[in-house]
């Protein structure tokens, strides 16, 4: 019997962290403020970087010593060059990636406000999702983890069906962001369900407790976490109850963009270095604020150390 619940999703540091999802070209202006409807004003700062859910958690997770692939579909445009050299500059495998030949890499435009550190993201996107059959390409010899965005259900849970076939020692993890048709399909196969507030909002449930007592049911995870944003985050696994963990609040809100991903990699960090379920999300958390105090992705040596 597993006495920790959070024990078989615990595995060894040493292989890598594939992570599948978008990588997105981010253009973030930097605001004074937010504008009214119609205003025209002028940018404090404006920068072009690579962004998308799962390639800032692994840029974090690579940050934080772990070696890390990615695998997603980009344009072949110069947006996506600039995205591949972010991420091998970040020594991020991306030998895996699909370039789709006329493509257009899909682009975020975000007004990012220095009054409190808030973000609104407009998303354009026009491209083909990863496919079920471009994911049977990629090796999955010495992977520790493999962790998918929650989109593009359908072929997304037919890749989570090959990792649970072919390499069923390797943990999965699967963020569900965002409520999408057919996301249901997500529930099983993944040790490891990490939810936004909204998605939990989207599902009905204002009570976290409730949300994560009914995700738990409904899938086969050990573990459910939902990011709670400025109230911290709450979790349940198998067999206990839920718990919550108060927010870590910096000195100053800086830039929250992003800050859900670093979660989700100090989730993935925690549970790779063995620590319960506990400890893994107050860390997650803690990690989460201290990016909320930097602009940009969190850099390791402003993470906290395990033993804090």
């Amino acid at each position: 019997m597993i006495s920790d619940p959070a024990e078989s999703v615990r595995t060894r540091a040493t292989g890598s962290v594939l992570g599948v999802g978008i990588a997105v070209l981010d253009l973030v202006n930097e605001l004074e403020v937010y504008p009214a409807e119609d205003d025209e004003i002028r940018a404090l700062a404006m920068r072009r970087v690579r962004g998308g859910n799962v390639t800032n958690s692994l840029a974090v997770l690579s940050q934080l010593g772990h070696r890390c692939r990615w695998v997603g579909t980009l344009g072949d445009d110069a947006a996506a060059d600039l995205i591949l050299d972010d991420l091998a500059g970040r020594g991020i495998e991306v030998r895996d990636a699909v370039r789709v030949p006329g493509g257009t890499t899909p682009t975020s435009s975000i007004l990012l406000s220095r009054a409190g550190g808030s973000r609104t993201i407009v998303h354009f996107r026009d491209l083909p999702e990863l496919s079920a059959e471009d994911f049977g390409r990629v090796s999955l010899d010495g992977l520790a983890w493999v962790h998918f965005e929650g989109r593009n259900p359908r072929e997304t849970a037919r890749m989570i069906c090959r990792v649970r076939d072919e390499a069923p020692d390797v943990p999965i993890s699967v963020e569900l962001e965002k409520h999408r048709p057919g996301i249901e399909a997500l529930l099983h196969g993944p040790q490891v369900l990490l939810a936004s507030r909204g998605f939990a909002g989207a599902c009905g449930f204002e009570d976290p407790d409730d949300f994560l007592a009914d995700l738990l049911v409904h899938s086969d995870a050990r573990l459910c976490v939902v990011a709670l944003g400025a109230q911290g985050a709450a979790f349940l696994a198998r067999g206990g109850r839920v718990q919550r963990v108060p927010a870590y609040v910096p000195t100053r809100v800086v830039d929250t963009l992003g800050a859900g991903d670093v979660f989700n990699a100090g989730v993935i960090h925690g549970l790779l270095h063995g620590l319960p379920a506990g400890e893994t999300v107050m860390q997650a958390v803690k990690l989460a604020g201290l990016k909320c105090g930097h602009p940009g992705v969190v850099m390791a040596h402003a993470s906290p150390r395990l033993s804090d």
